[in-house]
C-alpha cells in the first residue's frame, strides 16, 4: 500500500492498480479517463452540498465516487463572528474541498475568502504571501495537510481532536474541540497581556519609591524590606484569580 499524502492511497487489487483519492489524484495523475457522463455526476454531488467527493477507479477505469457532507460545528458562525469583534480583520478559509463546496460555506459562515482545492504546500504558501505583505497570521488546523501552515504562521492554534503531528507541530493545542474554545484563548491572551503590563508597572513604581524612601532617610531597611515582600505576595495572589472574570 502507498500513501500519498494530500493526495490518495494505490495498491494492487487482483493484480490490477487501485487507487482512491482526490480528483486531481485521479484523474490528473493517475490519468483515468473522465467522461462527460462522470462529470455531470460529480457536478451533480456537489450542487447537493458534498463538501468533498474521493474517488475510486481500478485498472485505470472509474469504479466508484464517495461523496462526503461534512456539517459545520454549530457554534463556527458565531466563532468567525466573535473572532471579528475581537479584532482580527481579514478570516480567511484553506481547503481541500471543492470549489462548490467551500464557496457555499464560506457564505454560510461570513468569511472574508477562501481558497479551495488546495494542496498542503499551497496553504504554507499563502500564509508566507500574508506574513510578507506584513500581516500577522493566525493559524488554525487539525489535520496533516494542515501542518506546513501551521509551521510558518505567526501563531499556530490545534484543537483536542487535531491528528497527533499537528498538535505536537502547533504553538497552542486546546483541550476542547469547540470552535468558541479559540475566542476564549484570544480574551485570556488579551487579559494575561493586560495584567502582566499592570503588574509590571505597580511593582516599579512601589519599588522605586521604596528605594527613594530608604536613600532619604524616611524609612528604614526593614520596613522598606518588609513593604517589598509584602508587595509580593499581594501581587502574587492577586495574579491567581480568574482571568476571565475581569
Amino acid at each position: 500500500i502507498e500513501y500519498i499524502i494530500a493526495h490518495g492511497i494505490a495498491t494492487l487489487y487482483k493484480g490490477q492498480r487501485a487507487v482512491i483519492g482526490s480528483e486531481h489524484f485521479v484523474f490528473e495523475d493517475e490519468n483515468v479517463s473522465k467522461t462527460e457522463s462522470i462529470q455531470t455526476l460529480i457536478s451533480s454531488l456537489q450542487s447537493e452540498g458534498a463538501s468533498s467527493l474521493i474517488f475510486l477507479a481500478i485498472g485505470g477505469e472509474l469504479a466508484g465516487i464517495i461523496s462526503i457532507y461534512d456539517p459545520l460545528k454549530k457554534e463556527a458562525k458565531q466563532t468567525i463572528q466573535d473572532l471579528r469583534n475581537s479584532g482580527f480583520k481579514n478570516i480567511v478559509m484553506l481547503t481541500g474541498d471543492s470549489e462548490n463546496a467551500a464557496k457555499h460555506i464560506a457564505k454560510e459562515l461570513d468569511i472574508d475568502g477562501y481558497l479551495a482545492g488546495v494542496l498542503p504546500e499551497d496553504k504554507a504558501n499563502y500564509v508566507k504571501k500574508l506574513k510578507e505583505e506584513g500581516h500577522k497570521v493566525v493559524m488554525v488546523g487539525d489535520g496533516v495537510n494542515d501542518t506546513p501552515a501551521l509551521s510558518c504562521a505567526d501563531v499556530s492554534i490545534s484543537l483536542q481532536d487535531s491528528s497527533d503531528i499537528a498538535r505536537e507541530l502547533a504553538d497552542v493545542t486546546l483541550t476542547s474541540s469547540s470552535l468558541d474554545e479559540i475566542v476564549v484563548f484570544k480574551d485570556l491572551s488579551h487579559l494575561l497581556m493586560k495584567r502582566i503590563r499592570r503588574n509590571y508597572s505597580k511593582i516599579v513604581t512601589l519599588n522605586t519609591g521604596l528605594i527613594l524612601l530608604g536613600m532619604f532617610g524616611v524609612l528604614p531597611a526593614s520596613t522598606t524590606s518588609l513593604i517589598h515582600n509584602g508587595s509580593t505576595f499581594v501581587f502574587a495572589m492577586s495574579s491567581s484569580t480568574s482571568l476571565l472574570k475581569e
